[in-house]
């Protein structure tokens, strides 16, 4: 039997469904609505450019690059609330707060 891969993106649909958020895809990434919350969500698979604006931000890689992305989102002084989930190949995941 062959191994299934599964996207980032289709991952952190996933993740915020399995946590009670509404999931839509728009032009732009995925927003995740729930009561108040409406979350801006980013796939980050490589060194792309991160937004400098916004409100609430959660931004979707891999387990192996979270940490290093929190970084370079707190050296950034942005001005939004975020958090990053490292997804793992376990299909777990871990969440990276400033």
């Amino acid at each position: 039997m062959g191994v299934v891969t599964t996207s980032l993106g289709e991952r952190a649909q996933s993740i915020f469904d399995d946590i009670g958020y509404s999931v839509s895809r728009t032009e732009s990434g995925i927003r995740a609505e729930h009561e108040w919350r409406n979350v801006h969500v980013t796939v980050v698979e490589d060194q792309e450019t991160l937004p400098e604006t916004g409100e609430l931000r959660c931004f979707v890689t891999w387990a192996a690059d979270a940490s290093d992305l929190g970084r370079r989102l707190g050296g950034m002084d942005v001005e939004y609330d975020w958090a990053v989930i490292g997804v793992r190949e376990d299909g777990g995941y871990d969440v990276v707060h400033p």
